[in-house]
């Protein structure tokens, strides 16, 4: 397992490589540092001294891929791609072309998605393998019939119908919990409770539909024939069998979620004013902050690539079947 682990963090190199150049292509294709620094310097006759000033404080002075000036590996090392890159493998973040410390703003806005995010991640998983399970076990009922609609109605319906709806009627008419905002402590509570709940409604029909479908799916397979042919009940089939097996896919389906665990949700922390992640990267993409960007992109691909590792190896805890070799 240890050398199938090592190679599939070698393997994750190319790939990081290959996302920050894309990240890097797709936004310089949009701006030049020229014009990051008269978006930076906010003035509508900026001088020539004073942007040269502002990409030489900020490392945009240098060629984008390739220095033709330099020789030797100076043409590569000595670019804005490499400078920048290089220092994301290392996970120095730097500062952020307004000058404020990236590293720091992640640390501190990293608590509330997670606040909100990790509540929403259980709560929905554990509803939504419930109600399948529930679903499956009267397969072909009424209840069934229902419930797909159901399912199908709130997958049709958009996530921004969720949060409006859900901050008019609970915290408008009802005046339960605040529309939005954010408090430290235990005092964020009240602010968490209408996202989290708005989140998990809003995912709870695709979710449902989708692991009814592997329920059924593992429901029709010989080895469940042979387990009722055994004597054991429905429900000890379903339970003891079906849950077991389908957990698979299930975790296939987790793990698209870390990312998002950590990075938070960018609508939901932008209507509810959550100083989260999500937010932080909404902003820099309307300020054009390429260092905030480039720097979210790459612990999302970080993310995601140690969740499909953590896959891997839960893969192995909850079917025996699976080696990693």
């Amino acid at each position: 397992m240890i050398a199938y682990l090592v190679r599939r963090l070698l393997y994750a190199v190319p790939i990081l490589l290959g996302v920050n150049l894309l990240t890097f292509f797709l936004f310089f294709v949009v701006n030049s540092p020229d014009d990051m620094a008269r978006l930076q310097l906010g003035e509508r006759r900026v001088t020539a001294e004073a942007i040269e000033k502002w990409k030489a404080d900020h490392g945009y002075d240098r060629p984008l891929l390739w220095n033709a000036g330099a020789h030797g590996a100076a043409a590569l090392t000595e670019t804005i791609f490499y400078q920048n890159t290089s220092r994301l493998f290392r996970f120095d973040f730097g500062q952020s072309d307004s000058g404020r410390d990236i590293g720091y703003d992640i640390r501190q806005r990293m608590w509330p998605s997670l606040a909100i995010a990790v509540p929403v991640l259980l709560v929905e998983l554990l509803l939504a393998v419930t109600l399948a399970l529930v679903v499956a076990f009267f397969r072909g009922s009424y209840l069934d019939t229902w419930a797909v609609v159901i399912c199908v109605a709130m997958m049709s319906i958009s996530g921004l119908f969720y949060i409006i709806g859900g901050q008019y009627l609970v915290g408008k008419l009802l005046r339960l919990v605040p529309i939005s905002g954010y408090d430290h402590g235990l005092a964020a509570l009240k602010f968490i409770v209408l996202p989290v709940i708005v989140s998990v409604v809003g995912g709870l029909g695709g979710e449902v539909r989708w692991y009814r479908a592997i329920f059924l799916e593992e429901m029709s397979k010989d080895y469940v024939r042979t387990a009722r042919a055994k004597g054991l009940t429905e429900r000890g089939v379903l339970f003891g069998h079906v849950l077991r097996n389908g957990l698979i896919p299930i975790l296939t389906g987790v793990v698209v979620l870390l990312p998002l665990l950590f990075l938070g949700s960018l609508i939901t922390e932008t209507f509810f004013a959550i100083p989260g992640l999500g937010s932080y990267t909404v902003d820099a993409i309307r300020e054009q902050d390429f260092a905030i960007v480039r720097t979210m992109v790459f612990l999302g691909s970080v993310l995601y690539i140690v969740g499909l590792l953590m896959t891997d190896v839960s893969y192995t805890l909850a079917d025996p079947r699976v080696r990693l070799e």
